[in-house]
């Protein structure tokens, strides 16, 4: 491809879709997005699926003829059935669903203890609650979000990426689907090979390239979780580095020259190069305060705060019953009580509530052997909260920088640029 090639990231997220579109050098070109029905993302993947078709052909048809590759970001640990040829055969399971107590007790009768299949957040265990009763299991295949829309434009379910895959129970240290899974009774047939995020998976189907108007040379790459994409969105990549993702969750990563699990604690590792990207994913976050406060109330309320001054409030937000992060506590109740009439003194109090969560965190994961971060960059919406960001940076103890521009979108396409430098001779499938 020339200096004219253009890259999209899809972002598929809790709240919404996005697309970044832009070249090599990270200039962006367009960028859209629209927000699930009802502000929450539904369970039918058709929908998903639509709503993609619509970001891409929203493009202008110049830019859509210039589109050399795309990679596609999700929700960790949502997971579908779907037919080698993508049909999906089930409704999607996400990620903050419980998995299933009867098959989490299949999972840890054989699983290791160190495994991202263990606890409440299992996708493998969503996985096997959609198999329970199934006539021939092996023919369907276990997807997640991001391998299932990614197959809806190759045609065909080529492979799985090796950060989406983990909370399947994917073995990031030894890259490989272990043994132990088949105990659990999932038949081998329904994994999907594992490869590198970015990695070539082939070519969109000439039916796309004509209904959407992108080059039937257009190259699909293996994605990763949405919280990756932020992370790499940043260009942090060096071991101390530490992203937190203020969205509609809140998720800590941080790069360590180990690998570091504790399922009890919701901490694990993925594969990043040749370091590993360690952290979790709590409860908390911007979607605990939409159920407050509006957008522009946040914005507004946000002026009047005192970060330097803390309200005492001793919140715990959470939308519903259960934890993932920093602790596995599936049972553990939303605290956000007294209620303050000041409505300035409420939502500070949510805010160093979740600020605090974000330094047990940081310390949980110090505390299991990975570094100490020296400071924090923040992505996502509530990077755009100055206030917050003092609060954070007084309950965490060092720097704290926020990255409003930087979106998860854009480090899908990072991931795009990475397949198109390996590009095949023949974009058949992953390589």
């Amino acid at each position: 491809m020339d200096d004219a090639a253009l890259y999209a990231g899809i972002d598929v997220g809790t709240s919404g879709i996005r697309l970044w579109l832009g070249d090599r050098a990270g200039f962006c070109v367009e960028r859209h997005g629209e927000a699930w029905p009802a502000g929450r993302m539904p369970a039918d993947p058709a929908v998903w699926w639509e709503a993609l078709r619509r970001l891409l052909s929203s493009l202008a048809p110049r830019n859509r003829r210039r589109l050399a590759a795309l990679a596609i970001d999700g929700t960790s640990g949502t997971v579908l059935l779907a037919t080698p040829e993508a049909r999906a055969v089930s409704p999607a399971q996400a990620y903050d669903m419980p998995a299933p107590a009867q098959f989490l007790r299949r999972i840890e009768a054989d699983a290791p203890e160190v495994t991202a299949a263990r606890g409440s957040g299992s996708g493998l265990g969503r996985g096997l609650a959609l198999l329970e009763g199934l006539a021939e299991p092996s023919s369907v295949r276990l997807a997640t979000q991001a391998d299932w829309l990614a197959a809806c434009l190759l045609g065909r379910l080529a492979a799985t990426d090796e950060n989406n895959a983990l909370k399947l129970g994917y073995d990031p240290v030894e890259r490989c689907w272990p043994r132990w899974i088949l105990s659990c009774g999932l038949p081998s047939a329904c994994l999907l090979p594992a490869v590198p995020p970015g990695a070539p998976l082939g070519g969109v189907t000439a039916t796309v390239a004509a209904e959407l108007g992108i080059p039937p040379d257009c190259l699909v790459a293996a994605g990763t979780t949405d919280s990756i994409a932020g992370f790499l969105a940043t260009g942090a990549g060096q071991v101390g580095d530490a992203v937190t993702s203020l969205g509609t969750t809140l998720a800590v990563k941080l790069v360590s020259p180990r690998p570091v699990f504790s399922p009890e604690h919701g901490v694990y590792s993925h594969r990043l190069g040749r370091h590993y990207l360690v952290g979790g994913a709590s409860n908390t976050g911007g979607g605990v305060l939409a159920g407050y406060f509006s957008r522009s109330e946040v914005d507004h309320l946000s002026q009047q705060l005192d970060p330097g001054r803390p309200t005492e409030l001793d919140y715990y937000p959470l939308r519903r019953p259960g934890e993932r992060f920093p602790w596995n506590a599936p049972e553990l109740q939303p605290r956000l009580e007294p209620r303050p009439t000041d409505p300035v003194r409420f939502l500070q109090g949510m805010l160093e509530a979740m600020a605090r969560i974000e330094a047990d965190a940081y310390h949980r994961l110090v505390q299991l052997g990975a570094p100490q971060p020296a400071s924090v960059l923040t992505v996502g919406g509530g990077a755009r909260n100055e206030a917050w960001r003092q609060i954070r940076q007084r309950i965490l103890g060092i720097p704290v920088h926020n990255l409003a521009t930087v979106e998860p979108a854009y480090g899908a396409a990072r991931l795009a640029m990475q397949a198109d430098k390996k590009r095949p001779a023949s974009a058949d499938g992953p390589q």
